[in-house]
């Protein structure tokens, strides 16, 4: 089964993902993406949740570029060719919402067959991205919570899995379930590998939190070696630069270049005219930590290309 697709074209796609919901996957991906679109890395992010927030985060909710995850399910369903918009310089998505439902449905009538037609749904997102995964250094895929059928697609599509999670107790029990998803598509994704665990939502005080943090992911995956996949940064917390960006359609970098750059309470003042802020001023502490993680998420990537070359060297000359 697992030769029953080319994967050269799927070497850097990431499934963000996290059973839990409200651990910021939609935040990252849009994010990170933003940021290394920035960096003029060519970067696809592949909305698989109903609710289709990304287009929040990207400001193309409801416009006539949103296609409410149309273009997504005829792609899986009848194999049409995927159709990114461009939200960003150097950034495409691929719209999910409400339609992205009827992919579950359908394709959860195929897992129950058997042979071929159950194996053709398992990889249905891995065939869709293998078309146009070329055109890209790197593809997020958005995943939503508690979806069975459309997490084990984007696992069985991915080369790599990245967790956000919060210091809470459903967070980890999240990460547990993450982790028997990926027991169940390794039959066909044997390549998969845990790229790291963020920790999202926390503050520069939270040193102990984020300690106590690190020992729960161990044991939600079950074994020491999992300490070193916990990345050294993490995603600051702030309501108010949360709010900020959905309400202005900015990602957090973004509206911190606005704050940094627009008219100061002073200069108002001059000019006899109320003051409006363009946005908090923690929106700068946020933007830092998320270029942080961007950054280790880059040094981590690469890393495990590096491992795999090296790995498939010694394996070519025994």
């Amino acid at each position: 089964m697992a030769s029953s697709i080319d994967r050269t074209n799927l070497q850097r796609v990431v499934a963000v993902i996290n059973n839990k919901g409200g651990v910021g996957k939609t935040t990252l991906c849009a994010n990170v993406a933003g940021i290394m679109g920035e960096g003029n890395w060519r970067v696809l992010v592949v909305d698989l949740d109903p609710q289709g927030n990304l287009g929040l985060d990207f400001g193309y909710h409801g416009t006539d570029r949103d296609d409410d995850g149309a273009g997504l399910s005829k792609a899986l369903l009848y194999g049409d060719l995927l159709q990114p918009i461009e939200v960003r310089p150097n950034v495409e998505v691929v719209p999910g919402g409400r339609l992205v439902e009827y992919i579950n449905t359908s394709l959860a009538q195929q897992f129950g067959q058997s042979g071929e037609a159950a194996t053709r749904a398992r990889l249905s997102l891995a065939s869709a991205l293998a078309k146009i995964g070329d055109q890209y250094d790197l593809i997020l895929l958005d995943c939503p919570p508690n979806t069975d059928i459309i997490q084990s697609i984007a696992v069985a599509a991915a080369r790599y899995i990245l967790i956000p999670a919060k210091a809470d107790e459903a967070s980890y029990q999240g990460l547990t379930l993450t982790a028997e998803r990926l027991d169940k598509v390794i039959d066909i994704n044997p390549e998969v590998d845990l790229l790291g665990v963020v920790n999202f939502d926390s503050s520069a005080s939270e040193t102990v939190v984020r300690r106590d943090f690190a020992e729960s992911v161990v044991q939600a995956l079950g074994g020491e070696e999992a300490r070193a996949s916990v990345f050294e940064t993490y995603v600051r917390h702030s309501g108010s630069t949360a709010k900020a960006t959905r309400e202005k359609r900015l990602l957090v970098h973004e509206l911190d270049k606005k704050v940094k750059t627009g008219e100061k309470w002073y200069e108002s003042i001059k000019r006899g005219v109320k003051h409006v802020a363009p946005g908090p001023q923690s929106a700068g502490s946020v933007a830092d930590s998320l270029y942080a993680v961007t950054q280790e998420l880059i040094v981590r990537l690469t890393e495990k290309e590096e491992e795999a070359a090296r790995a498939a060297e010694v394996s070519a000359n025994v």
